[in-house]
């Protein structure tokens, strides 16, 4: 059975994922301190609220290395999304850069956050396997990765504006959607991802 260790840092929507990773065949380890990740096959950086408060929770229960040293699969969801970025507008924190780019705010949205279902166009990537293009998934955001390389975008939504909603670089992919609350999509996109760690 492929293990999934799920980061426990105090801002984050743990017992969804984790019922949805088991629901999808995983073993799910919620990880309080870094040694518990030691056994895992892929880890999911969940993230909800503001990039500092995530990023300040990683560091306080002592994640920093073991993310940033990771070099198996890695999931991010929504701000656990953002901080793989270089910064955030939202609050000029500094966050792990492992893909170049800000993050910043949906400044034509005709409403903030950005809460419900919307569309996700896919690219041809494996995390999408099996999920029909166009389908859509639950976000709850005001904030929205820019990356500065285009070809690690693989899905883009429209919220007023067009935005990168899906991110791949190398074995680390991210969601600015939850697909831990979107339905039967969103269970695909999770297994997955187990997938590409087993």
């Amino acid at each position: 059975m492929t293990t999934i260790a799920v980061i426990d840092h105090g801002a984050g929507n743990l017992v969804s994922i984790a019922q949805s990773l088991a629901r999808v065949g995983a073993d799910v380890i919620v990880a309080t301190e870094p040694s518990d990740v030691v056994r895992a096959d892929g880890l999911v950086l969940p993230g909800v609220g503001t990039t500092r408060g995530v990023m300040h929770g990683i560091d306080a229960a002592g994640f920093r290395t073991a993310i940033a040293q990771w070099d198996r699969p890695l999931l991010g969801i929504c701000v656990g999304l953002q901080v793989f970025f270089d910064s955030s507008q939202e609050d000029d924190a500094r966050c792990f850069g492992f893909v170049p780019g800000t993050v910043e705010r949906l400044a034509d949205a005709p409403r903030l956050p950005h809460i419900g279902w919307n569309d996700v166009s896919m690219d041809d990537d494996p995390l999408f396997a099996g999920i029909e293009p166009e389908a859509t998934f639950y976000f709850v955001h005001s904030y929205a990765p820019r990356p500065a390389q285009k070809d690690t975008v693989i899905g883009t939504s429209t919220y007023g504006e067009t935005f990168a909603s899906a991110i791949r670089s190398g074995r680390r992919v991210g969601t600015q959607f939850h697909p831990e609350r979107s339905g039967e999509n969103g269970l695909q996109l999770l297994t997955n991802f187990v997938a590409m760690a087993a």
